[in-house]
């Protein structure tokens, strides 16, 4: 039996708690001396080494603009995943021959992980914006792709039946008929496939690039400044937050006006 949901009142008192909790715990084991403070910072001192972040450049550039870096390279493997993840969903679907080309090839790299692209990608790309595109690419394609191939492929057959007898062919049943059909399932993937884009995009970033925030705290290991490291986790988190929170968003919409 699933609980009922809690009341916006107290989900947001229980939320304010858990986070205080842990802040007060970790400030707690910080000022206690039992970690070195060079490992583990108080938050102030992370918030604090985050404001200078955005004032005065570490590893060639100030936070934001690595931000920036990373949410380009991010923009661009995401919207390349689901201009290709989506087509090639819609057609597996719609049409057999191409699912059984497709399918055995995808369903070998889809088990690739996408940190396990980082040394082809180095060694093609080097540190170039093309690296990165490539492993962000492999990591949110797949999810955009298996969630339009389902959502097309159990599409209810008698609108697929109509639409052939009234003589529509494979373009028009694909764009009028499967994809509407299809988008909830669609919207679905995008939310799953962002996430891992942007958790693959990090990854790559470690490696095979020279801006970003992944860059910026190898720097920050590299000079054993854990608060610079820490800050790029908390701004990685926060963009990630911000991305699923606009995704879920479109999602409600979409359901909403489709009555779901």
């Amino acid at each position: 039996m699933i609980a009922p949901p809690l009341p916006p009142q107290k989900f947001w008192l229980l939320t304010a708690i858990g986070a205080l909790g842990f802040l007060g715990l970790w400030s707690g084991i910080a000022a206690s001396g039992w970690v070195q403070r060079a490992f583990l910072p108080t938050p102030w001192e992370i918030v604090a080494r985050m404001a200078d972040l955005t004032r005065d450049p570490f590893a060639g550039f100030t936070l934001q603009v690595h931000l920036l870096s990373s949410l380009q390279r991010f923009a661009m493997g995401f919207v390349l995943a689901v201009c290709v993840g989506i087509p090639l969903g819609l057609l597996m679907a719609w049409f057999r021959w191409i699912d059984k080309i497709v399918g055995p090839l995808f369903e070998a790299v889809r088990f690739v992980a996408p940190i396990a692209w980082v040394p082809f990608a180095a060694l093609w790309f080097g540190t170039g914006i093309g690296g990165p595109v490539l492993i962000i690419f492999m990591g949110a394609m797949p999810p955009v792709l298996i969630n339009t191939y389902r959502g097309a492929k159990y599409v209810d057959r008698k609108y697929l039946e109509a639409s052939s007898m009234l003589g529509a062919g494979a373009w028009r049943g694909i764009t009028q008929i499967v994809l509407p059909a299809a988008v909830p399932s669609i919207v679905s993937g995008l939310r799953i496939s962002a996430g891992l884009a942007w958790q693959s995009l990090v990854g790559a970033e470690l490696i095979v690039a020279s801006s970003g925030v992944g860059y910026l705290m190898v720097k920050g290991q590299a000079g054993l400044s854990t608060s610079t490291v820490m800050s790029g986790m908390i701004a990685i988190g926060c963009v990630g937050i911000v991305i699923d929170v606009l995704l879920r968003k479109l999602q409600q919409t979409i359901e909403t006006r489709r009555g779901l």
